[in-house]
């Protein structure tokens, strides 16, 4: 593990401990298994012999539950100890394949039943534990980030909710504006980007990609993905370009105003691969769009990178493209729910964020700087130097 000696001169909060709910528990065990390694590695790096009670684990992982009554009603159940640990809460909200029965009526979970699990874990640790961290990759209503008019403001009211609850630190992914943790300007939010794990599962599934700037382009779909488009260009040093989305302002359809077209401003894409990258894939309707302009501009090939892929609307408009060459691979993370058949699309490729993670809830146990974690730039580097030989 990187960072060794980093840690090596720092003292762990407390004996790490991590609760998985519903829908989440894969990832878990992917994140404990790496823990598991990472803390093996320190005690064998150990200089000063010192071992601290709960440091190095077989398993991080404990038991608890979320029962349902027949009415739909749940509670929040611990089965074991947790008094004095640094316990981590990991919640996916966008799994919808998990489901409770309802007066005898079989009901899918949402973001909203998701939530309210989240909250009767932390009411069950009963104020035990001596700190609380929340791992929620996908935001809880992070797209409701912002008023436009007399409407709620959910994300910022979730976040005031776990921090009264006593939650010191949440962690999330690529949220949709960060500016959402003015919420809760005292207390921790930190937000992570998978920009390296993208370039990794990019090489991995394409090993003739050419990361120069006669061969390459980076696109953001949007204005609200430009800070992920330009960070990438950058630290690839090849040409960027966008879209803007003109909107009908006059209609809502399922809660926004329709995309009427997408208008794009750059160079030239004639010949070139290009990367998409976004935060998310909804229903997919305006990414597909995108890569079937971008192919009408003659652009060679079409790579979709979004952090989570929702796909709200089914794989078969994405099934379509992909067999008319609109699209040649989509790359997602794992960090939420993702159907089995997507899993066996040849076009999908997964980013893995399991390492990553772990490292984060290491350093962030051992109460030191996760900036080190959070900065990828140099791994970048090294990657592409590596590439670059190959």
């Amino acid at each position: 593990m990187a960072n060794l000696d980093l840690l090596e001169n720092s003292i762990p909060v407390a004996p790490i401990k991590i609760a998985a709910l519903k829908g989440c528990e894969e990832m878990a065990k992917t994140v404990d298994n790496y823990l598991v390694q990472f803390r093996k590695e320190m005690a064998a790096h150990q200089k000063n012999g010192i071992s601290w009670l709960g440091y190095s684990e077989d398993s991080f992982l404990i038991d608890c539950d979320c029962p349902r009554f027949g009415t739909g009603e749940a509670k929040g159940t611990i089965n074991e100890s947790i008094r004095g640990v640094d316990l981590f809460i990991m919640c996916d909200v966008t799994n919808y394949s998990i489901t409770y029965k309802v007066n005898g009526y079989v009901n899918h979970m949402s973001p909203d039943d998701h939530f309210q699990d989240l909250k009767r874990i932390i009411a069950a640790a009963t104020g035990k534990a001596h700190r609380i961290n929340v791992i929620m990759p996908f935001l809880y209503e992070g797209r409701q980030h912002k008023r436009s008019k007399r409407e709620s403001l959910d994300c910022a009211i979730a976040l005031q909710e776990l921090v009264h609850m006593g939650v010191s630190n949440i962690l999330t992914f690529d949220a949709h504006d960060p500016r959402v943790q003015n919420a809760i300007p005292l207390h921790g939010f930190d937000n992570f980007m998978p920009t390296y794990q993208f370039l990794k599962a990019l090489l991995r599934s394409v090993p003739d990609l050419r990361l120069d700037n006669e061969h390459l382009m980076i696109i953001s779909p949007d204005e609200g993905a430009m800070a992920r488009a330009v960070y990438f260009s950058n630290i690839l040093g090849v040409d960027m370009g966008m879209f803007y989305k003109r909107r009908d302002y006059s209609t809502i359809v399922n809660g926004k105003n329709p995309i009427v077209a997408h208008e794009f401003l750059g160079d030239s894409v004639a010949g070139k691969d290009v990367i998409v990258i976004d935060d998310m894939i909804s229903s997919g309707e305006s990414m597909l769009d995108v890569a079937k302009q971008l192919k009408e501009r003659n652009a060679n090939r079409v790579f979709v990178c979004t952090t989570f892929g929702l796909f709200t609307d089914g794989l078969k408009k994405f099934d379509e493209y992909y067999e008319k060459g609109y699209i040649h691979k989509v790359i997602t993370t794992d960090l939420n729910y993702r159907t089995p058949e997507l899993l066996e699309r040849e076009y999908y490729a997964p980013a893995a964020m399991g390492k990553y993670l772990a490292s984060i809830i290491d350093t962030l146990n051992h109460d030191v700087s996760v900036e080190k974690v959070r900065s990828t730039t140099s791994k970048i580097n090294k990657l592409l130097a590596k590439n670059r030989k190959k």
